[in-house]
């Protein structure tokens, strides 16, 4: 059995403006074992310097934007970002990228047309620049965006999925490729308030066609999407309850094919991190 990743998705490593925090952060993650850090890399011009700041501030654990939005950064900024990176920190920064969603796009003076040609375009620009394919990994929700990961980067991370979506993504990336999604979980063991958690994040994003759209080729319906998901789909996205029970529930995306799990806890401030739930999942997932 190959070896399963665990990482950590949290949107406080860059939200936090506490720099000294966030470093004693990451190291305390690397001493605990995760594998890498991923968070957003926002909706500003080029790589943000955060990441950076962690690599330097670690030894060992890996750091990855999930994801980095092609409409927002260009391509030969990335490639100077992902080559000195490389330089000083051989194989810790993996470079994700994404095509975003049309509601940000556009109201950033920017046209969301064509997303799967505007990623081709800029692979094609990355490919030139000299980052390497084993070098990046794209945000792949559908079918055709799923085969490009394939066959132009190391592989594919998801968000905002259920297990059958691994299942789907494996089947298409084939036995080489990375597979690491994301899934969200709640550390509460009552029903009633760890949905309630849960709601507060997938409102938001079952507002979001990209999202709703991959979950209608699952079975998943209108009626599901309304009032931040039906306590099904609430359930089929976010694994919750006592640590054990759900580290059970990401057991389940490595079953249908995940290499790298990246859990993103819910339930704290974006400047908070919720390091006891950090620590518990270390030791149930060990």
């Amino acid at each position: 059995m190959a070896e399963r990743l665990v990482s950590v998705w949290q949107p406080y490593f860059l939200a936090s403006k506490d720099r000294d925090a966030v470093l004693e952060t990451a190291v305390e993650l690397e001493e605990l074992g995760y594998t890498r850090i991923w968070f957003s890399a926002g909706f500003q011009d080029g790589v943000p310097t955060r990441f950076r700041e962690l690599l330097d501030g670690t030894e060992r654990i890996g750091v990855a934007p999930g994801i980095l939005s092609i409409w927002h950064s260009d391509p030969a900024d990335v490639a100077g970002f992902v080559a000195d990176a490389e330089r000083d920190h051989p194989g810790r920064f993996l470079l994700g990228l994404g095509t975003s969603h049309a509601v940000i796009v556009d109201n950033d003076d920017r046209r969301y047309r064509k997303p799967y040609s505007k990623m081709v375009e800029y692979l094609d620009a990355l490919d030139a620049a000299g980052v390497a394919p084993d070098q990046r990994v794209l945000a792949a929700l559908g079918p055709r965006m799923l085969e490009l990961s394939r066959d132009r980067s190391r592989g594919a991370h998801p968000y905002f999925i259920p297990v059958e979506h691994t299942a789907e993504a494996r089947a298409a990336l084939g036995p080489g490729a990375l597979l690491a999604p994301e899934v969200a979980v709640v550390l509460e063991a009552d029903a009633e308030r760890a949905r309630a958690v849960a709601r507060e994040y997938t409102a938001g994003y079952l507002t979001l066609p990209n999202y709703t759209r991959n979950l209608q080729r699952f079975g998943w319906t209108e009626a599901d999407f309304a009032n931040g998901g039906s306590d099904a789909l609430v359930d089929a996205l976010i694994p919750w309850g006592t640590p054990e029970q759900v580290a059970a529930g990401l057991e389940k995306h490595y079953e249908a094919g995940a290499d790298e799990v990246t859990i993103q806890v819910l339930g704290v401030e974006r400047r908070e991190f919720p390091r006891e739930a950090f620590r518990a999942l270390a030791a149930a997932l060990n």
